[in-house]
């Protein structure tokens, strides 16, 4: 079903909820074992943002699911900071996490920041690009579905994403 170009007001609510929890499914599939977050959370959290930011009523599909994937990404960035976080006591002492007391931290949450920050840097330079990433990589689309999204050919897509592979595989060879 092509839903692109057709304005959020036009489309169903089944098929716009529909459409998101596969995003967030596409997300939570690269979260680290154990993580607490539902799909259906992670698109009530970015319909609760996406709402208070102003509206979506004028957008249409393309840019209601783009602005989606940008939000259910935060959510997780911010979650992984979370996680890492270490509370401390008034005399400076760190007090250890849960995941810390169990076992080491969570596989991805490191590489998850560090991806963002690349991310970041991906979109000054290319917001195009950018959008086009968080659809493959967090949102989990196709070549096709991704290039149905964007309304541009499969071939291209698959250019940009090798590129983007390189591009971000270089910004984080010095990490782990």
């Amino acid at each position: 079903m092509a839903i692109t170009g057709t304005p959020v007001s036009a489309l169903g609510p089944e098929q716009v909820y529909s459409r998101l929890r596969e995003l967030a499914a596409g997300y939570l599939r690269r979260e680290r074992a154990g993580h607490t977050l539902q799909p259906t959370a992670l698109v009530h959290e970015a319909f609760v943002r996406l709402l208070s930011s102003g509206g979506i009523g004028g957008l249409n599909g393309r840019e209601l699911f783009c602005i989606a994937a940008r939000a259910m990404r935060h959510i997780l960035v911010d979650s992984a900071r979370s996680r890492r976080a270490v509370k401390r006591t008034p005399a400076g002492v760190a007090i250890p996490q849960p995941e810390e007391v169990v076992g080491p931290e969570p596989v991805g949450a490191t590489d998850l920041l560090a991806l963002d920050e690349a991310l970041e840097r991906l979109g000054q330079m290319d917001p195009e690009l950018l959008t086009l990433v968080e659809l493959r990589f967090f949102g989990g689309l196709t070549e096709e579905q991704t290039a149905r999204h964007l309304g541009i050919s499969a071939r291209t897509v698959g250019r940009s994403w090798r590129f983007a592979g390189a591009w971000l595989a270089a910004q984080l060879g010095g990490r782990r």
